[in-house]
């Protein structure tokens, strides 16, 4: 459009005569470019983290998908090329978001990339189990929660992580749990499938197969890092724990709601959880059972770090890389004599408690009151 006909058409409106698909395809190009200079602003002054506008436009505005996923999924290069374009045909409404500069400028350019408002999965050849997946970047692990959207600690997961877990145990320097959705990290076990086990036979095999998968974990030389990008409660705040490092998105929270269930926390919420954040809190977490956010757990020692929630995967796959170059039999030692003590005596205690209250009445009562959507009536039996 030359500068006269910008002049005698400010607003960008189709000129007379034009086409109506045309003018259609017009107004939803520039409602898009709109959508997406808007949404990275209001990122960009910390108004809002990017999962919040994402849900609250698909919510909200009815824009499916979000327009971080949209701009993902046709790739941000070309994104910013169009409004380069846009800035120059229709204004100062449609100059490129220095964010937006900048995840182009550092490789990110979406889905294609693996990267780029979200973190998006490529596991590598024959590593694309049903809920879990592999892929390795620049010689880190990353071990991929694949069940969305609540990616659940069912006994499937925990099976093929701990299959997975005895592959790489030891031969990749760093691994980096992560999500492959934006709504959830992992919001516990699956309630459905624990009403199906005995206590004593299919949620003792459970219970210990979680236990050892997350033990393993901290006695390797592979140093781990969850990447905790939302909610984290119950089974996935116990995943989390049992990695060396926790790093949160701003949105993220962390929770162990069992209580409320009737039942008790049982992949070894009991004991990491209070040598994290202390006895006094851990109890009232355990016992209250409401979540927290992620500035509370770094300010209680949950968390090792909080930051932008599209910046949390490239800031975890810094660490990793990072921890990946220290010495292997340093790493596992000092991860071992740091951790020395009692918890396996207290692991003990706490599966045996577990398998004691998962067996009551009350127990029965809460998983049932959940999957009823009612207020459950516990007697203490």
């Amino acid at each position: 459009m030359s500068t006269t006909d910008q002049d005698n058409n400010p607003g960008g409106e189709s000129p007379p005569g034009t086409p109506p698909a045309a003018a259609s395809q017009n107004l939803v190009e520039r409602f898009s470019l709109k959508a997406i200079v808007e949404s990275c602003l209001v990122l960009e002054e910390g108004e809002a983290s990017a999962k919040d506008i994402e849900i609250g436009m698909m919510m909200g505005a009815g824009i499916l998908p979000g327009p971080f996923s949209r701009a993902d999924e046709q790739g941000l290069d070309s994104v910013l090329e169009a409004l380069e374009r846009a800035h120059s045909e229709w204004g100062e409404g449609f100059e490129p978001p220095q964010i937006l500069r900048r995840l182009v400028a550092q490789g990110r350019l979406g889905k294609s990339s693996g990267q780029g408002f979200f973190p998006y999965p490529n596991p590598d050849d024959g590593q694309s189990r049903e809920t879990v997946a592999l892929e390795t970047r620049g010689g880190v692990g990353i071990v991929w929660l694949n069940r969305p959207p609540a990616n659940p600690l069912s006994p499937q997961v925990i099976a093929e992580l701990t299959e997975l877990w005895s592959e790489i145990d030891g031969k990749l320097r760093a691994v980096v749990f992560a999500s492959s959705n934006i709504f959830t990290f992992s919001a516990g076990a699956d309630i459905k499938e624990f009403t199906k086990m005995s206590p004593d036979k299919e949620g003792k095999e459970l219970v210990d197969s979680a236990h050892g998968f997350m033990r393993s974990m901290e006695r390797s030389s592979t140093v781990t890092i969850a990447s905790v990008n939302s909610l984290a409660f119950g089974g996935g705040c116990e995943l989390a724990m049992a990695c060396d490092f926790r790093l949160a998105a701003e949105s993220a929270s962390f929770g162990q709601p069992e209580i409320n269930l009737g039942i008790i926390p049982g992949f070894g919420g009991t004991q990491r959880l209070a040598r994290l954040v202390g006895e006094a809190k851990a109890l009232e977490l355990n016992l209250v059972g409401d979540p927290i956010g992620a500035y509370e757990a770094l300010r209680l020692g949950l968390a090792n770090a909080v930051v932008p929630d599209h910046e949390l995967f490239d800031t975890a796959l810094s660490w990793a890389r990072k921890l990946a170059k220290q010495a292997p039999l340093a790493v596992q030692q000092i991860k071992q004599v740091s951790g020395a003590g009692d918890l396996d005596e207290g692991i003990e205690a706490e599966k045996q408690a577990f398998a004691t209250v998962f067996g009551s009445e009350d127990a029965k009562e809460g998983i049932g009151a959940f999957l009823g959507k009612r207020e459950p009536r516990f007697q203490g039996k």
